[in-house]
């Protein structure tokens, strides 16, 4: 229930203060927002196994946005941070997909 209820401040505090994102930073948000997919994918598919751990889902959280974020920042320095930026896309794409079939498959056991 209190994932729930922050999820739902979040959304509101967000409605409501309307921030907005610098410049630099743009690049950056929506292979963070990926990458916290997969960790929030990753934490629903370990807590219907019964193997979910808080801090294990934390630390995989914050280590994936950050990780991502330093591959795709990397890659704006190399002068091939499209390219990088579609590599981790993929990637986390493949998992987000993989741990989306095996709750499906939990779920509705099949």
């Amino acid at each position: 229930m209190i994932p729930i209820l922050g999820l739902a401040l979040g959304v509101v505090l967000g409605l409501v203060f309307d921030p907005t994102v610098p410049l630099w930073l743009q690049p950056y948000l929506p292979i963070a927002v990926v990458a916290a997919l997969d960790a929030v994918f990753g934490g629903a598919r370990a807590r219907l196994d019964g193997i979910f751990d808080a801090k294990v889902f934390v630390i995989s959280f914050v280590s994936n946005v950050v990780v991502a974020a330093l591959v795709v920042f990397l890659g704006d320095q190399l002068g091939v941070g499209a390219q990088l930026s579609t590599a981790v896309v993929v990637v986390l794409g493949i998992r987000i997909f993989g741990n989306a079939a095996a709750i499906r498959r939990h779920v509705f056991r099949a």
